[in-house]
């Protein structure tokens, strides 16, 4: 919903800022890759019945990296619109690399709050996990949105 009022508001101001317009869209695109993220990772913690420990930070890591592959496809051909360039080895490998650092961020922090920190003022586990695993998908975001456009996708 975010995501869309964004690209509705930036919308507006599409000829005179076209870096708002882009953030929306990568707003809307962030928003799908982080419900991508934390349904995957709600999977995997119900399936497995794990909300903790070293299985939550593999569950995360692998919810995050599906999310990213879903954001580089959405984020070069809509976001940034590199349709003339094939999608290649070089610059899915800039993507991934600089992603990573948000990976490290994301797990890193998202893991530090649930095994080192845990639940707080009597919130279950699994909402201390979500919870948990929310905040470090803005903070990735912030840094993936500005190594992508002045990196990744620059023209």
């Amino acid at each position: 919903m975010l995501g869309v009022l964004f690209i509705l508001f930036f919308s507006l101001f599409k000829k005179k800022a076209k870096w708002f317009f882009q953030f929306g869209k990568y707003v809307f695109i962030g928003s799908l890759n982080a419900l991508i993220d934390l349904s995957i990772l709600n999977f995997l913690m119900s399936l497995f019945v794990i909300t903790s420990g070293w299985y939550f930070s593999l569950f995360k890591a692998t919810s995050f990296t599906i999310a990213v592959t879903n954001s580089y496809f959405w984020n070069k051909f809509w976001t940034f619109k590199h349709r003339e360039r094939k999608v290649g080895v070089r610059e899915y490998s800039y993507f991934f690399s600089l992603t990573l650092v948000g990976l490290l961020v994301n797990v890193g922090l998202a893991s530090f709050l649930v095994n080192a920190v845990g639940p707080q003022f009597g919130v279950p586990p699994k909402i201390w996990a979500n919870l948990s695993a929310f905040i470090p998908i803005l903070i990735a975001g912030f840094w993936n949105f500005s190594s992508y456009k002045f990196i990744v996708f620059k023209k």
